[in-house]
């Protein structure tokens, strides 16, 4: 019954011109609303069972969007295993992004970036804490808080010189030498790793 309940509301989801409206514009609502035409389709084809929640009712409210631009940007930096920055107001930040390096300054334009080896900048005045991430995503918001998830990093001073010049070393010799594609994957992936790592020490 579930399933035929489910497909029939597929259906008129499809010709709904809300339904329509809200997969277009894909926007995070001010408040939290519940998805009424859903349920509405729910109660005739199903009238006995409670209707089950849309992603729409789990939609935290959209932060709001302040009138003029703030002096600060608010940076929130989470690894897998612990919180490195949590709601500190700085200057700016410049995440490794795929694309290149991307500084983001407060009143910043909403974006989603894929995270790339390389340097985080933390710019706090005169002061300015680096960190060498692996990889991640920096998600900057429209109200000037930007959340960086990433999946392992260090402070760059922290990093041992001798170390990444030995693993540049030994990668390098292991893509020279690899015969299968799963193995130069491998080397490859160390030795731009690494490559990066001694851009982060020496630039």
């Amino acid at each position: 019954m579930l399933r035929h309940a489910a497909r029939r509301l597929a259906s008129r989801a499809a010709v709904a011109p809300t339904a329509r409206r809200a997969l277009a514009t894909a926007e995070v609502p001010a408040e939290a609303a519940e998805d009424s035409t859903f349920v509405e389709a729910w109660k005739k084809v199903a009238p006995n069972l409670e209707a089950p929640k849309t992603p729409i009712s789990l939609m935290q409210p959209r932060p709001p969007t302040p009138a003029s631009i703030p002096t600060k940007l608010t940076v929130n930096f989470v690894l897998p295993y612990k919180s490195e920055i949590a709601n500190k107001e700085v200057d700016m930040v410049i995440v490794p992004a795929t694309t290149g390096q991307m500084g983001v300054l407060p009143g910043h334009v909403a974006t989603i970036a894929e995270l790339k080896p390389g340097v985080l900048s933390v710019h706090e005045g005169n002061d300015v804490t680096k960190y060498f991430v692996s990889s991640g995503f920096a998600f900057v918001h429209a109200n000037s808080i930007a959340d960086i998830v990433a999946v392992e990093a260090v402070p760059v001073d922290q990093i041992d010189p001798a170390l990444v010049q030995k693993g540049l070393a030994d990668f390098t010799a292991k893509l020279g030498s690899a015969s299968t594609d799963l193995e130069k994957a491998e080397a490859q992936i160390g030795v731009d790793v690494h490559s990066a790592l001694n851009a982060a020490l020496t630039g």
